[in-house]
């Protein structure tokens, strides 16, 4: 099964949030038409925008209804790829969706290892230094480094000596980071982030991607605006 990044995801955040700092290959691929519409709004902000599509979402349109048991709470899990352009321009949407979703519905980012950007080992790491960060509170500071590292410095990760350069620039000692590599509560947490993986791999064609309560898989369609993608993702975590 290949895996690419979701073209549309970036599209979004050109028009809507005006993430992206250079294109990349997949927004090169958008047609000119795309480009000059995109250019035509790139002043609007987040907060002006309504939303387009009106409720109640429509399943097979909007959203797949997945095999598997809902989750006992809320939860929307986003799989990503530090690796993937459109993951790194759609960051500032991801936030804001975390943001609107209040502390009711719990938010978590999933690290996925499949990509063919970079090696299973140099995703795997990432993966542990995520991990590390999560277990440290300070996981917003460390994927953003991440993402800048490959993406703005154009660097990549092959050792964990590059993962602890990181946090060493966050200011967390080499100790720190050493004891919390280590640690039964990192294991967990990097396991975990593979068991869903697991889980859902036979659905994960693109990143970035969202799961809703562990059952509903999220669909992006090119007549929505950024505030759809949101009030989507809410409304499908208000299911049961």
């Amino acid at each position: 099964m290949k895996s690419v990044c979701n073209p549309l995801f970036a599209l979004f955040v050109i028009v809507f949030l005006s993430a992206c700092e250079k294109q990349d290959d997949i927004q090169n691929q958008a047609s000119s038409s795309e480009a000059t519409v995109a250019q035509s709004e790139v002043n609007t902000t987040q907060a002006s925008i309504e939303s387009s599509v009106l409720v109640p979402w429509k399943e097979g349109t909007h959203y797949k209804v997945l095999e598997q048991e809902l989750t006992q709470s809320p939860v929307v899990v986003e799989y990503f790829s530090f690796w993937c352009p459109a993951c790194y321009n759609f960051e500032p949407l991801a936030k804001e969706i975390e943001r609107q979703l209040g502390t009711e519905v719990a938010f978590q980012k999933v690290h996925v290892n499949f990509m063919g950007l970079a090696s299973k080992q140099s995703q795997e790491l990432a993966t542990l230094g995520m991990a590390i960060a999560r277990h440290l509170n300070n996981e917003t500071l460390v994927n953003a480094s991440i993402f800048s590292k490959i993406h703005q410095e154009r660097q990549n990760i092959t050792t964990i000596d590059d993962i602890k350069s990181i946090f060493l620039s966050l200011n967390v000692s080499e100790k720190d980071f050493l004891a919390a590599a280590e640690s039964d509560e990192v294991v967990a947490i990097y396991e975990a982030n593979n068991a869903l993986i697991d889980t859902n791999r036979e659905d994960l064609n693109g990143v970035p991607n969202f799961i809703v309560n562990g059952k509903y898989q999220a669909t992006f369609t090119r007549d929505m605006n950024a505030q759809d993608v949101i009030e989507l993702i809410k409304w499908l975590s208000q299911q049961q």
